[in-house]
């Protein structure tokens, strides 16, 4: 199969030709589908039906005796404690059980930091790229200059990590360590010791480990990665990391339980910085969580059943991918865990792709909101979440995505 760029200007424009009337006929269906976001799908949110009748009606107390629909246990009930100290691997002393999001701990990790910054100068925070928007736009909004860090298959440049934290004003660094977003890349052993023995010069620099893919592996054994946590207190760095996760991909997003992990001291810190928000989180949520999954082996059960479901997804999507590459109009990570694929077209295109879907009824992540500022330099990084769609919808979507992309080089080709 010939590259397209390269095809003579003659064999380009009739290549055109033909791609405006496929494009216009999948316009004329007038699709309405939506792609921009990293939403369970029904499928997977019916595995979760039974937290509503798990809760006999005098079964509302927790395993140290606390009413869970009262005021109290502000550190969450024993039973859920238990269960993501086994997921995180980590010491009860070590855990703070959240709200619904790890999005809200990570967001108030940054505000304590902000508040007792003795640096009144402009922070700034190192920012793997692509990355996930929402890290970026929690920086952005606290005041953060953002840097972009490049993303390699080990995880991210740790040459310029360790270079950018020699500047007393980085205050910290977004890392998804395991299934990256939007990417999927699982980081090394290598890179995850060169993490834990950074020494940056600000001392409150943090290294916030969104953990949020932990357990969701669809193609294969989740794969083992050093525990930061860990190796940071075996080189003496113990309070450099604050590793997060959640059920909201597990569960219902808006009604889950978060968790963070970080040393005692870390703990002791954000623990008094949530007290001025509320007296304790919802209890009773927290206990259907335990009583449905019973402990971390029931987790990962309930996981293999989402795995059955989105492993057919993203070969759908691998799939109607499959050629762009050959043409030289796409490259992609093929993840094994994870919500995404990062696909990158030519560059200088990704903007006006995104815009074809959008016209035809298919919306997509924006191009460029997996870098800082929403700046892709080279305007080619396009995320697409597969989990959201049925799977005929999604077919569908694939369909017009690919169509797109050869519509939009082609036309880059023949501007050149």
């Amino acid at each position: 199969m010939s590259q397209y760029k390269d095809l003579t200007k003659s064999e380009l424009e009739k290549l055109q030709e033909a791609l405006l009337v496929k494009y216009d006929s999948i316009k004329a269906k007038g699709l309405a589908l939506d792609m921009s976001r990293g939403k369970p799908g029904n499928e997977q949110l019916d595995l979760s039906m039974g937290l509503y009748d798990v809760l006999e009606p005098n079964d509302y107390k927790g395993a140290d005796g606390v009413d869970c629909r009262n005021y109290g246990g502000p550190d969450g009930i024993p039973e859920i404690r238990q269960i993501f100290a086994d997921i995180l691997e980590v010491d009860d002393t070590e855990l703070i059980i959240g709200g619904n999001s790890s999005l809200t701990l990570m967001y108030e990790s940054l505000m304590a930091q902000k508040l007792s910054s003795q640096n009144q100068q402009k922070r700034k925070f190192l920012c793997p790229s692509p990355g996930y928007d929402r890290h970026f736009a929690i920086t952005e909004y606290l005041g953060y200059e953002m840097i972009p860090i490049k993303m390699t298959l080990n995880g991210p440049d740790m040459a310029e990590i360790e270079e950018y934290a020699k500047d007393p004003l980085v205050a910290g660094v977004w890392c998804v360590p395991k299934f990256s977003n939007p990417q999927g890349v699982v980081y090394t052993d290598e890179t995850i010791r060169k993490f834990a023995k950074l020494k940056p010069a600000a001392a409150d620099f943090r290294i916030i480990w969104d953990n949020a893919y932990c357990i969701h592996a669809f193609d294969g054994e989740t794969p083992k990665i050093l525990n930061l946590l860990e190796e940071c207190k075996r080189v003496g760095n113990y309070d450099l990391p604050l590793m997060y996760t959640s059920f909201s991909k597990v569960t219902f997003p808006g009604a889950a339980v978060a968790a963070m992990a970080a040393s005692p001291a870390n703990v002791a810190k954000i623990r008094k910085h949530l007290s001025y928000q509320l007296i304790c989180q919802d209890k009773m949520n927290q206990l259907r969580h335990a009583r449905l999954f019973k402990n971390a082996d029931g987790v990962y059960e309930h996981m293999k059943k989402h795995a059955e479901i989105l492993k057919p997804r993203f070969e759908a999507v691998l799939s109607a991918l499959t050629g762009l590459d050959e043409k030289g109009i796409g490259a992609w990570f093929a993840p094994k865990g994870g919500y995404f694929v990062s696909f990158d077209a030519m560059p200088g295109t990704a903007t006006k792709i995104v815009k074809l879907c959008a016209e035809a009824g298919v919306i997509t992540t924006p191009a460029g909101a997996a870098f800082p500022y929403g700046n892709d330099p080279l305007d080619r990084n396009i995320r697409i979440a597969p989990t959201f769609p049925s799977s005929e919808q999604l077919k569908q979507a694939m369909e017009l995505f690919c169509v797109a992309v050869e519509l939009v080089s082609v036309q880059k080709l023949l501007e050149n």
